[in-house]
């Protein structure tokens, strides 16, 4: 049972050595005017740096980037554009680096960051409710076998030296035992790291945004963030565009000031061929997972209907 197998494994929870960590010089000139961690350059360089009311938390490859550019896009948001990592790798900071690491904001507007690697911190629920219990929390989440070999590509442009994705995926081929310690194929048992979360924060708190439908209809879930952050609905079909090379929507500027802002070359790669015994093994057991999370948040992704009809 999917529960058993929860409990088995839901020992610590390490972050993965490949994901690209933000030094202390990124974050500094990430608070400062005009940077592009501040916010759009055009918002005067005065008001206060307070600490985030609303976080991405996660998922890693889940198109959070994609998620944060957009709603930087709204005038009454500021964000950090680089990826603070203060709930999992610089607590020991204190909350008043924290604060500084942020963009400075006007009454009304709110401050925001993402970074990805907490919504699977064990320590990260506990640590961001007790700066503030009433933490709006953003996760994009998208079909977990997809997200796994988005991450594994990701890794493999930095690493081209290690394994195949079939040799990782697995514990045993043979018998098709998934590697469920591998954190590419971790991170998507989603039902596992809400757990955590639900202790501290109702789900109220807590928006699922769709990451396939952040491609599909990006003004449609905007919509959604927009009305859970309690802002005006500003950022809307007008400010995407559909980049047919990159196969994803770009930000146009409101105003058509300057190019559109689509995302770095990092985005968007071509995934490697995977056998599709791989693929059908690992839609297999995220499977009990996708359906234990969607009753969990009460939202079906249809992640399996929509493989079955490709």
């Amino acid at each position: 049972a999917p529960g058993e197998v929860i409990a088995a494994q839901s020992g610590a929870f390490e972050r993965d050595p490949q994901e690209s960590s933000t030094t202390d010089e990124e974050l500094s000139r990430a608070g400062s005017p005009g940077s592009r961690g501040g916010s759009s350059s055009t918002t005067p360089d005065y008001g206060e740096k307070r600490l985030p009311q609303a976080l991405i938390i996660g998922v890693k490859k889940g198109g959070t980037r994609a998620l944060l550019e957009a709603i930087r896009a709204h005038p009454d948001v500021r964000a950090v554009g680089t990826e603070p990592h203060f709930f999992d790798r610089n607590y020991e900071k204190g909350l008043e680096w924290y604060r500084n690491v942020m963009p400075k904001t006007l009454d009304g507007q709110i401050t925001m960051e993402k970074t990805p690697s907490y919504f699977v911190t064990n320590e990260a629920p506990r640590r961001i409710h007790s700066m503030a219990k009433d933490t709006k929390l953003i996760v994009v989440v998208r079909n977990p076998v997809t997200r796994a070999i988005s991450d594994y590509t990701q890794t493999l442009s930095k690493k081209p030296e290690i394994p195949t994705f079939e040799v990782l995926a697995f514990k045993n081929r043979t018998l098709g035992l998934i590697d469920a310690s591998w954190s590419a194929i971790r991170i998507g048992i989603y039902a596992l790291h809400l757990e955590n979360w639900l202790q501290y924060f109702p789900l109220s708190q807590i928006l699922f945004v769709s990451g396939e439908r952040l491609i599909t209809d990006p003004a449609g879930e905007m919509a959604k963030v927009q009305d859970f952050l309690g802002l005006k609905r500003i950022v809307t079909e007008k400010h995407f565009y559909f980049n047919k090379t990159k196969g994803f929507p770009c930000l146009k500027k409101p105003e058509d000031s300057s190019a559109p802002r689509c995302l770095g070359k990092s985005k968007g790669r071509t995934h490697p061929k995977i056998d599709p015994d791989v693929i059908h093994r690992l839609r297999k057991f995220y499977k009990p997972f996708n359906v234990m999370f969607y009753q969990m948040i009460g939202q079906d992704f249809q992640w399996e209907q929509e493989e079955s009809d490709k």
